[in-house]
């Protein structure tokens, strides 16, 4: 045993009764005679800010371990078997897991819970037996809309029960008394009350149409699903859903390969890319999305070189092989020699000085870059130029309106050029940035602004983190011309190997728009059977960074 100093058990004789002073004042209801004012003891009773901190976190912390204990409920879904759970989130919404192609998120809603639906399993006997009666995937929808609605009320209790019993539970571990234990136990129920009331104001039925997909590339467009089908056939968040199962079952009920992605005849489908800059994974990555998407053309905003010199011409060649027609518009790392090489190719259509050429049904204008600038300086005058050769490009879509062949889309490579065509043509697609944007600019017309296709090209290993590799699929009524829906494919940078695929729609194809005249003055343009469209109102406009 160690040996105690004499002075302090002198000190522990000499006040016996300190340390069970405290207790002693907290029974009596005061202090004893004679103690100081202020007690510095162990006992001492902290401040109440400080109590009601504690119960907080002790609510908060045996309500998630309540929630990850038994906070789950298991629901057959048609002839699924999936798991639904809440989960504690900043930004709420909902996933839904498809194992093993990846994972669907939702924004349905704003509340400090999220739903997570895993897709577990398919049963065998529920998909035979809808194998070998077809007739019942007619009621399919119905089905499952009773089986979410049944698993969402289960689960809702289930949470409530688990919630308060961790909370109570810590608290009585925590604190040693019943009364503190229930206290935790109602603010817990109460926290769960306030989540799900704040869900279901800010429940968003129509987030279905704008999906988040994650996981393998080549199942996107399967999974997600055509641009005129999800205008037109979706209506309710319930049908969406169960739509998805159903997609999913005859997913998981085929063979080995994916089905094929079977383009809507009368949908024209563009791939935007910009900046690839002299990456050569980039020609594999254009090829393998204009195959998997059957694109009927290629637009290419610019900056596919780095420094614009003959000795890197050959790096163009693989274009002729890409399976589509390929629209070029000139950069600012792009060379009159690159221009030219290009202009040389028989499936590269090259825009400048706003000449107009129609490529797969849709007529396109563009303008070289006004300046060449490879080793990424700023010469004086850039933004003054960049506006002269827009409202070139603007004067000469005007004279093509004015002969009645208006211009469907316009390509530019700097969006200070673009801006300068608003209210002249209703999309105008752009690059320069290295990351993906989209306005409604104030007179009508819709910027597009693409990442880099090529990661920002060897330049990507400049900082901490690799950029990554953005491109889009645009999707086009063949009738109207006019943007129904773009689907945002962003890849991991060098070194990584996740894919993202989001799907977007403009704002005159959501469920309920009103209608009001385009920027080219054809008339608003809507899907066969979607809503017609209106002009939103203008979005903040995008800040240049210095020129890449």
């Amino acid at each position: 045993m160690a040996r105690v100093p004499t002075a302090v058990m002198n000190l522990i004789h000499r006040f016996p009764r300190l340390s069970q002073a405290p207790a002693r004042r907290h029974r009596s209801g005061g202090r004893p005679p004679g103690a100081p004012a202020l007690s510095l003891t162990p006992g001492a009773r902290p401040r109440p800010w400080v109590r009601a901190l504690g119960l907080v976190a002790v609510v908060l912390l045996g309500a998630w371990l309540g929630l990850l204990v038994v906070g789950n409920v298991r629901v057959p879904v048609g002839p699924m078997n999936t798991t639904m759970t809440l989960r504690p989130s900043f930004t709420g919404g909902t996933k839904i897991n498809v194992s093993p192609l990846g994972a669907l998120q939702l924004d349905s809603h704003i509340a400090p819970v999220r739903l997570d639906v895993n897709v577990d399993q398919l049963d065998p006997e529920r998909s035979r037996a809808l194998v070998d009666h077809p007739e019942r995937l007619s009621g399919l929808q119905d089905e499952v809309a009773e089986d979410i609605a049944r698993g969402t009320a289960d689960l809702a209790v289930r949470s409530c029960v688990a919630v308060v019993t961790g909370a109570a539970t810590l608290g009585l571990l925590v604190y040693r008394r019943p009364r503190r234990a229930l206290a935790a136990g109602g603010l817990a129920l109460g926290l769960l009350a306030a989540s799900g009331g704040t869900a279901y104001a800010t429940w968003n039925p129509d987030s279905v149409l704008e999906p988040k997909f994650s996981g393998l590339l080549s199942s996107a467009p399967s999974l997600v699903g055509d641009a005129r089908s999800i205008v037109t056939e979706f209506d309710v968040y319930q049908q969406e859903l169960a739509r998805l199962v159903t997609n999913v079952t005859k997913l998981y009920d085929a063979t080995s390969t994916l089905p094929v992605y079977q383009p809507d005849p009368t949908t024209i489908r563009v791939l935007h890319v910009s900046d690839i800059h002299l990456n050569p994974a980039s020609w594999k990555i254009i090829a393998s999305l204009v195959e998997q998407y059957r694109v009927d053309v290629i637009v290419d905003s610019g900056d596919t070189m780095d420094h614009g010199t003959a000795a890197e011409n050959g790096f163009l060649d693989p274009i002729e092989d890409l399976g589509a027609p390929y629209v070029w518009v000139r950069g600012n790392h792009d060379s009159l020699v690159t221009q030219r090489y290009l202009d040389r190719m028989r499936n590269v259509h090259v825009l400048d000085d706003g000449r107009a050429r129609t490529v797969a049904g849709l007529r396109f204008a563009g303008i070289g870059d006004p300046q060449f600038t490879p080793d990424r300086s700023r010469k004086t005058g850039a933004e003054q130029s960049q506006e002269l050769a827009g409202a070139r490009l603007a004067s000469a879509m005007l004279d093509q309106k004015r002969a009645g062949t208006p211009v469907d889309v316009a390509v530019v490579h700097e969006p200070s050029a673009a801006r300068e065509v608003d209210g002249t043509v209703p999309l105008v697609l752009s690059g320069h940035l290295h990351r993906e944007d989209t306005e409604v600019m104030r007179y009508g017309t819709r910027l597009r602004i693409e990442g880099s296709t090529g990661g920002s090209g060897l330049r990507a290993i400049e900082g901490t983190y690799p950029d990554p590799i953005e491109t889009s699929i645009l999707y086009f009524d063949r009738d109207t011309k006019r943007l129904q829906a773009w689907d945002s494919i962003e890849l991991g940078g060098l070194g990584l190997t996740t894919a993202e695929v989001s799907r977007h729609l403009p704002e005159e194809n959501q469920p309920g728009a009103g209608s009001s005249p385009s920027p080219s003055g054809s008339g608003s343009a809507s899907p066969s059977g979607g809503p017609s469209g209106t002009t939103p109102a203008p979005a903040p406009a995008t800040q240049s960074r210095p020129r890449p």
